[in-house]
């Protein structure tokens, strides 16, 4: 990801964490991946929402870094596990 320019390097740290945490591929047609796709980002987004609603609650008790740390560890207990989308599929591949 591009370094911003004009933000400190722990802000750029902590938004390029929310960006990768939900940033997920589009699911295959198949209903069961876009279930799962919209479950996985339901626990992403929320994953994210806690650790800044921490961060903005609690002033002090974590860092920028801490905060970026937590959501990146938390986006890799929760993986892809879904069918990605593929646009140079054909019908017969599914």
């Amino acid at each position: 990801m591009r370094r911003l320019t004009g933000l400190p390097g722990e802000v750029t740290t902590l938004l390029t964490a929310v960006v990768e945490a939900l940033d997920l591929p589009l699911p295959s047609n198949d209903e069961v991946d876009e279930a799962a796709h919209r479950d996985l980002l339901d626990e992403r987004a929320a994953g994210v929402r806690i650790a800044l609603s921490v961060l903005l609650e609690r002033p002090g008790l974590w860092l920028l870094e801490d905060t970026a740390s937590y959501i990146r560890e938390r986006t890799a207990q929760h993986p892809v596990t879904y069918t990605p989308f593929r646009s140079d599929r054909t019908e017969a591949e599914g």
